[in-house]
């Protein structure tokens, strides 16, 4: 009957639903990470919070929730559909080309920092066995978090992928061993770990296999029906049905999560799957995280907080030095491996499945396994500071090493064009003087640009013409060139007069903003300025003549007519030639 149906799980919804809809638009308008906000809903809503007076105001049970388990399958869903978009964004070949950042160096980092950290928990009075348990469990890193603040493409975020994926791989194996190694542990738990091998290595063959044969027309005919609601229903069946298969064989239900979005990602429709999971993905990773926020107990923290913050430190210090000593090995630039470092250094929500683990195997005590979880939900809180100050720090590194660099490149007497500024205008420019065969090396005021430069193989320096002393170490006198990029209008005539007065026969072209700002970029004694206004009116036009039918040829020569006449116009304006100011130009 209606009147029987339970309003908790109804009361919870709602309370989920509401956080979501103030966290994510206040932290939005702050411009901070909803993670932290997420877990803080959590603490203050939770049965350790607020939660806790629930007897004694009664009003509180429409505003907290008692029961963390009750959302915890929720949060679970989303970890799920998190690593199945994880495998949206890859390919296999993308997985082939990282097999050595995989295997190689996300082996290293999970022994490495697992075997120190158990190394100084031993020396703290634990028990090997103990030490051994907690070590593997802190030496895991998040996915949840670290993916959705580093993403997958940058330099960062491919390393710290690699790195995930070991460890996402790593799990199931992990909890097998912990259980071998339990005091009561028999030859069944070594039984049980190669009969998971076998078996999650068949059920990954048979999704491989039918997954290249069977998505496609699967996707196809939901895609013929027009109808989103089927193409949702087709893409969460997918991530289910692989999700169980795995898990049904011992293996992580993450891993035919992350499988169903490999294999998704070799198809056509990858992109509206990808569209579609989105809403549904941050709603659940919120939900993971407030679980996470309930499970801080704030008066724990605060009787204990001189031992919580000696750990969280020493294992943060740990994984980080860890990490980015093995990808700086690897051949990581240093400011790239100090950010993946720091980034990857807190601990995992696997961590906290891992340490039930080794909870249940008597590995660990209960009241060491506690205090070892409220350390995790704590490192779990404060991942999106931890990724602000890497980057920070790798951005003074980046620095540092461009100085450098700027100390030899500089002063270098090599014959070669200077590009000033570094956006898309001087890339492009980069771009065409790389086809044509020509030297250059370009100066960039912002340090996260000049490190994005680099890592993609261009000869960028951290520089910042606004100071005297930069234009002074160029070697302007053997450039073949200066080209000035930047669109600050007052900065680049100030610029060209400057270098005109002590070397009036360089070749200097600037890009201006319209026909007024060339006019005085000529007066101020520019070989060419070149207006984005009147460019991008003559492009347009020579658009529109060849689409009418017009040959090419001569719409080439009228474009080429009409610049310049532009040019002249412009020369004139800036009283450079004995001709009337034309006042036809805007």
């Amino acid at each position: 009957m209606a009147s029987e149906i339970s309003t908790d799980g109804i009361g919870n919804a709602l309370i989920i639903l509401g956080a979501a809809g103030i966290v994510i638009p206040a932290f939005a308008r702050f411009r901070i990470t909803p993670i932290i906000g997420f877990i803080i809903i959590g603490v203050l809503v939770g049965p350790m919070g607020f939660g806790a007076l629930g007897n004694q105001y009664p009003w509180l049970h429409w505003v907290t929730i008692s029961d963390t388990e009750a959302i915890k399958p929720i949060g679970d869903y989303g970890i799920i559909l998190l690593l199945f978009t994880i495998g949206l964004e890859l390919s296999f070949k993308r997985l082939w080309i990282m097999r050595k950042l995989v295997f190689g160096v996300g082996a290293a980092e999970l022994i490495g920092s697992g075997l120190i950290i158990a190394i100084a928990i031993y020396f703290s009075g634990q028990g090997w066995l103990s030490s051994m348990g907690l070590g593997l469990a802190l030496a895991l890193s998040s996915t949840a978090l670290v993916l959705p603040i580093s993403g997958t493409k940058s330099a960062v975020g491919k390393s710290a992928l690699a790195m995930l994926l070991f460890e996402d791989l790593a799990i199931v194996p992990i909890i097998f061993l912990l259980g071998a190694l339990a005091p009561q542990a028999g030859e069944d738990s070594l039984d049980g770990l190669t009969t998971t091998l076998w078996q999650g290595a068949l059920v990954i063959a048979a999704m491989l296999i039918l997954g290249r044969f069977l998505l496609p027309k699967l996707f196809g005919q939901a895609a013929r029906t027009k109808s989103p609601e089927l193409f949702l229903a087709v893409s969460l069946l997918i991530v289910i049905i692989s999700s169980l298969a795995t898990g049904l064989v011992g293996l992580s239900p993450i891993v035919g999560a992350m499988i169903a979005g490999l294999l998704i990602a070799e198809t056509d429709y990858h992109n509206e799957v990808e569209v579609i999971i989105e809403p549904f993905k941050g709603l659940a990773l919120g939900v993971f995280l407030i679980s996470i926020g309930m499970q801080i107990d704030l008066r724990y923290v605060a009787d204990n907080w001189v031992s919580l913050f000696a750990a969280v430190s020493g294992v943060l210090f740990v994984k980080s030095i860890v990490t980015g000593s093995l990808l700086k090995l690897a051949g990581a630039r240093t400011g790239t491996a100090t950010e993946a470092g720091v980034l990857m250094s807190s601990p995992s929500e696997t961590t906290l499945i891992v340490l039930a683990a080794a909870s249940a195997a008597n590995i660990i005590a209960p009241e060491t396994a506690n205090f070892w979880q409220v350390a995790t939900a704590i490192g779990l809180t404060i991942t999106p500071i931890l990724a602000r100050i890497g980057h920070d720090m790798a951005r003074r590194i980046e620095m540092r090493e461009s100085d450098s660099d700027m100390a030899k490149d500089l002063g270098s007497t090599e014959e070669r064009a200077v590009v000033i500024g570094f956006g898309r205008v001087g890339r492009l420019i980069a771009d065409m003087l790389r086809i044509h065969g020509k030297n250059f090396v370009a100066v960039e005021s912002d340090i996260d640009a000049v490190a994005a430069a680099r890592r993609d193989g261009y000869p960028v320096i951290y520089g910042d013409i606004t100071r005297p002393e930069t234009l002074d170490k160029l070697s302007l006198g053997h450039s073949t060139a200066l080209i000035l990029t930047m669109d600050e209008p007052v900065l680049a005539v100030n610029t060209v007069k400057r270098v005109r007065a002590w070397l009036p026969d360089l070749t200097i072209v600037v890009r201006a903003r319209d026909a007024e700002h060339a006019a005085a970029l000529y007066q101020a004694g520019a070989s060419d300025a070149v207006p984005e206004t009147l460019e991008s009116s003559l492009q347009l036009s020579e658009a529109v003549l060849v689409d009418l039918g017009v040959a090419m040829g001569p719409v080439i020569a009228s474009v080429h007519e009409k610049r310049d006449e532009f040019r002249r116009a412009i020369k004139e304006a800036g009283g450079l030639e004995d001709a009337p100011m034309l006042k036809s130009l805007g």
